[in-house]
């Protein structure tokens, strides 16, 4: 078997090739799921003190590092620690690229102090920034935390949306008030397909008339989503079979994944139809 040549590393190096690259450079990448993997106390001082850095890239790197740290054996000890070193650091943090990864971090431990600390950056100019405050929060279900997605759920920039009307339709589909609904509604006119897929598949989870026409609409065009083959099964209307079997005339036979879909959907509605 081979292992990626990160593994024979020490700690020091691989803080070290943290910083090789830019940003989503893949060799960094691996050394920080590296040291996540690795865990211990001395990865943790490691990536905590780097948080306090003068270096923009040291202090994001810090905060990479400390998002999944020892993911596969955290306890809840564990994780609010983590949240002490991050939350203090983001509160005074200045840096776009670095705003972004310790929101995202705080996304990842889920430590109820994160939603607080994240509203007052639910506006802030950089789209990136307000991207994070979406992953800080997708764990979160509380009043605050989703007014604020249903906030981004309407937000200018498209990768924002997207994710924020994910969260709110599939991520969170445990949650079901007029408020989310509305904000899902809101977003069936979008003209991206994934961001409008979004919000049929969050409706049709929650059984909402009002994306039944919507999503026949969808499905009467010539291209669709794996959303909207999702939302179809979701909705549980046997109405839209007839429009499934007629894209499963016409897919294309190398997609097997959209095709997957597409046939466990046509044989949950015709389960219903019998």
């Amino acid at each position: 078997m081979d292992f990626p040549p990160e593994t024979g590393l020490s700690t020091d190096e691989l803080f070290a090739r943290t910083l090789q690259g830019d940003e989503d450079d893949e060799g960094a990448w691996r050394a920080i799921w590296q040291l996540q993997h690795r865990g211990g106390e001395d990865v943790f001082q490691r990536a905590a003190a780097w948080l306090q850095s003068s270096s923009p890239k040291e202090r994001g790197r810090g905060a990479n590092v400390l998002s999944q740290l020892e993911f596969r054996n955290r306890t809840p000890e564990r994780v609010a620690r983590f949240a002490d070193a991050l939350l203090p650091a983001l509160a005074k943090e200045q840096d776009v690229a670095v705003l972004e990864a310790m929101a995202a971090a705080l996304g990842h431990l889920g430590d109820s102090r994160a939603v607080p600390a994240l509203l007052p950056l639910q506006n802030h100019p950089d789209a990136h920034v307000r991207f994070g405050v979406v992953m800080g929060l997708s764990q979160h279900r509380d009043a605050q935390a989703l007014k604020a997605l249903i906030h981004l759920s309407r937000d200018p920039d498209e990768i924002v949306r997207e994710w924020a009307t994910f969260t709110l339709g599939s991520q969170a589909r445990e949650v079901d008030t007029p408020e989310l609904r509305e904000a899902l509604v809101d977003r069936l006119s979008e003209t991206h397909p994934k961001i409008r897929g979004e919000a049929l598949l969050g409706l049709a989870l929650r059984k909402d008339a009002r994306v039944l026409e919507p999503l026949r609409r969808v499905l009467e065009g010539p291209q669709i989503t794996t959303l909207d083959v999702e939302a179809a099964q979701a909705l549980e209307d046997v109405s839209l079979l007839p429009l499934l079997l007629l894209h499963r005339e016409d897919c294309d036979e190398e997609d097997h994944e959209f095709l997957a879909i597409l046939f466990e959907a046509i044989h949950a509605l015709e389960s219903l139809s019998r």
